[in-house]
């Protein structure tokens, strides 16, 4: 009895996934060929930027053009789960049709929106309903933030309806194209790479360096400039105005000393690693002053799997696992999206042993920021992969259950 109803419940959940896979597929390929387009581009003309409705007789028609046709769709190919179960002899099949129940639902409720049924959409359209955003955009489920995006940040990105599962395969969850995006420690090997990942990927690349000389990236035998901007650490508050201009900054800066431990080495370890990161951290929180800041800023901050793995440079894990341990503490209250890139040994001015290329380790943490992962992880120890959630969960919840914010 209890096999048949894990098995029930297991093939009525895969029916469900399938029909919402085949929603945002069908949603994606909206978006691709013009004879759909011209149904879809009704759902782009129905809101203004607060998701308030520009007129009622846009918003019904946009539900007969884009909604209807993309539930029967989804209606029809909820068929194929059921058909599965007879080929594989699944048992019991009747929970193949869960899937079909389940778009029927879609299907009643967009004829109902599209009839101007009072008070369905309030109770069935929740991902465009108007308002001010509390939250920050969902990482697996859909939410008003997430779904505002694909209205006014980037169209061609953002494309899931319920779960984000397809723009993470897609590497649509995350839009880098025209954004704003500053890296510190721009002149080393890491950040030139990922200048020159987001300068590919259509961002707006502003590179942050101590050092006097303007930045240059060669792309395909081309020079090109990079609006630089010099700063030294412990000069962080000087930036507040050019920070207010960023959408999403990534703080890349470090020192490594190696086998030093005397206490100029500390203080040095600590300053720059720690504590000018996590200044250069909430001053950028200051710049998120709307809910629309709130949605489109963030904070990528490059910690190392030295939070977890030795280093063989005591001073640099022990500074690193204190910006780490910081940055999981304020992430619980942070205004807005904060990433942690948790890289392994790249060949560098900090690391000459490095055995990753730099360019390598930026692809890999652009791919996975469009994905929307949280914490990435580059490196080619295995063990990171399972040692870091671990220690970010427990660390995480320690923090969440003996601390508070104001």
């Amino acid at each position: 009895m209890v096999s048949s109803w894990v098995a029930g419940s297991a093939i009525a959940l895969a029916s469900v996934l399938w029909v919402e896979l085949v929603r945002d597929f069908y949603h994606t390929l909206s978006h691709l060929f013009p004879a759909l387009y011209r149904l879809h581009v009704w759902h782009h003309k129905v809101f203004r930027p607060d998701l308030s409705v520009v007129s009622d007789q846009i918003y019904r028609q946009a539900h007969w053009y884009n909604d209807v046709p993309e539930a029967l769709v989804m209606l029809v190919l909820s068929i194929l789960p059921w058909q599965l179960a007879q080929i594989w002899n699944l048992t019991p099949q009747w929970a193949a049709w869960t899937g079909s129940l389940y778009t029927f639902s879609f299907l009643l409720s967009a004829i109902a929106r599209g009839l101007g049924v009072p008070y369905v959409d309030e109770l069935t359209d929740v991902t465009h309903r108007p308002g001010e955003f509390t939250t920050l955009p969902s990482r697996w489920l859909v939410n008003r933030p997430y779904h505002w995006r694909h209205h006014f940040d980037n169209q061609d990105a953002y494309f899931s309806g319920t779960l984000t599962l397809v723009d993470k395969l897609l590497g649509t969850a995350l839009s880098l194209k025209g954004k704003r995006i500053a890296v510190t420690g721009a002149s080393g090997t890491l950040g030139l790479a990922l200048l020159k990942q987001l300068h590919l990927g259509g961002a707006k690349a502003i590179a942050l360096t101590s050092s006097e000389s303007e930045i240059e990236l060669e792309i395909a035998g081309e020079k090109i400039q990079v609006n630089t901007i010099a700063w030294q650490t412990g000069q962080e508050g000087e930036l507040l105005t050019q920070l207010e201009k960023v959408d999403i900054l990534i703080l890349n800066h470090g020192v490594n000393v190696y086998g030093e431990r005397d206490p100029e080495a500390i203080a040095k370890s600590y300053e720059i690693n720690t504590f000018s990161t996590l200044r250069l951290m909430e001053l950028f929180f200051q710049t998120v002053k709307s809910d629309r800041d709130m949605i489109r800023k963030e904070v990528w901050i490059n910690t190392s799997e030295a939070e977890v793995n030795p280093a063989f440079s005591p001073l640099y894990e022990l500074s690193k696992r204190a910006i780490g341990d910081l940055v999981t503490l304020r992430r619980l209250d942070a205004p807005c999206v904060v990433r942690k890139l948790i890289l392994g040994p790249f060949k560098s001015k900090l690391n000459p042993a490095g055995v990753m290329s730099p360019e390598w380790v930026a692809k890999q943490i652009i791919n996975l920021a469009r994905r929307d992962i949280r914490n990435i992880i580059v490196t080619i120890n295995p063990l990171t992969f399972i040692l870091f959630p671990v220690k970010e969960f427990f660390t995480s919840t320690y923090f969440r259950w003996f601390s508070s914010s104001k």
